[in-house]
C-alpha cells in the first residue's frame, strides 16, 4: 500500500490511524490530501491486516475543510469542467469512507467545518474532545449547503428540520450540541480522546469483521428501501453471515464458556 505524503498513517494492531498533520491551517484540505485520502480509504478495503480505522488531527483543529489559498483561491482560475473534476473528487472521497467495509471511527480533536465537517460525519462514529466545534459553513461562502454529500446524510443522522438549520445557517455548534443533536456518538476530555477512540476501534476490529461489513453495507443499502425490500435483503444477508467461520465460532466459544476469536471470515 502506498504510504501518503499529505498526513500520516500508522496501523496499529489492526487499527489503521490516519492523522491530518497541517496544525498551523487547523488541518485545511489541499488537492494532495484530498487525492491521497480518496485512494487510502479505497485501497484500505484489500488490506486484510487493518480491521478498523481512526481518523483524528494535529492540534486544535480535527480538519478546517479547503484550504482558502491552496483550493478555494486556485478554483477561481478553473473552468466548469475543471471544477466538477475537483467536486467529483471530494465526493468520491465521501463515497469511499462509506463504501469501505470496515469502521471507520472520527476522532474530533477540535474543529470540524466545512468539508472536515463531511468527513466527519461520513464516519459510521464520532468520539469528540469536550473542546471539539463541527460546523457545515458552505452557505457561508456563497455554496450550497448540499455539498459531499451533506444533504443525504446529515437528515440521516439528525432529522430534516435540525439538518436544514445546520446546512442553512452554516453555525458551528460545540461539542455539547452535537452531542445532543446525535452527531457526536460520545464527549469525552481532551486528554481520554484518543484512548477512547482506539478503544472503540480496537474493540471493532477484534469483532467479526465480515459481519461488521455486512451491517455497513445494510446500512448505507436500506436507506432507500422500503420495508419489504429491507427483510428480504437482510434474510440473504444473514444467510451468508450463517456461512462464516465466525459464526461458527460464536458457538464454540459460547459451548465452551470462552471469548470468541473472530478472524473476520
Amino acid at each position: 500500500m502506498k504510504t501518503p505524503a499529505s498526513f500520516r498513517f500508522e496501523v496499529k494492531g489492526s487499527v489503521g490511524v490516519i492523522t491530518f498533520t497541517r496544525p498551523d491551517t487547523l488541518n485545511s484540505l489541499t488537492f494532495q490530501v484530498y487525492a491521497e485520502l480518496r485512494d487510502l480509504f479505497l485501497e484500505l478495503e484489500r488490506e486484510a491486516g487493518v480491521r478498523a480505522v481512526v481518523i483524528t488531527g494535529e492540534g486544535r483543529g480535527f480538519c478546517s475543510g479547503g484550504d482558502q489559498h491552496e483550493i478555494i483561491k486556485e478554483l477561481f482560475s478553473r473552468d466548469m469542467p475543471a471544477l466538477v473534476d475537483f467536486t467529483r473528487m471530494t465526493c468520491d472521497l465521501i463515497r469511499n469512507i462509506r463504501t469501505l467495509r470496515k469502521p471507520v471511527v472520527a476522532a474530533l480533536n477540535g474543529t470540524a467545518a466545512g468539508a472536515g465537517a463531511v468527513i466527519a460525519l461520513a464516519s459510521d462514529l464520532r468520539i469528540a474532545s469536550e473542546k471539539a466545534k463541527l460546523g457545515f459553513l458552505f452557505t457561508k461562502v456563497g455554496l450550497a449547503g448540499a455539498d459531499m454529500g451533506a444533504a443525504y446524510l446529515l437528515p440521516r443522522v439528525v432529522g430534516l428540520s435540525r439538518a436544514t438549520e445546520l446546512l442553512y445557517f452554516g453555525d458551528v455548534i460545540d461539542a455539547v450540541t452535537a452531542e445532543r443533536y446525535g452527531l457526536f456518538n460520545r464527549v469525552v476530555s481532551a486528554e481520554r480522546l484518543m484512548d477512547e477512540a482506539m478503544a472503540w476501534a480496537t474493540r471493532l476490529a477484534e469483532g467479526p469483521t465480515f459481519a461488521l461489513g455486512m451491517t455497513k453495507e445494510l446500512l448505507n443499502g436500506e436507506l432507500n428501501m422500503d420495508l419489504h425490500g429491507a427483510l428480504d435483503t437482510e434474510a440473504r444477508a444473514q444467510a451468508v453471515c450463517m456461512q462464516t467461520q465466525d459464526f461458527r465460532e460464536a458457538y464454540d466459544a459460547f459451548s465452551n464458556k470462552r471469548t470468541p476469536k473472530f478472524q473476520g471470515r
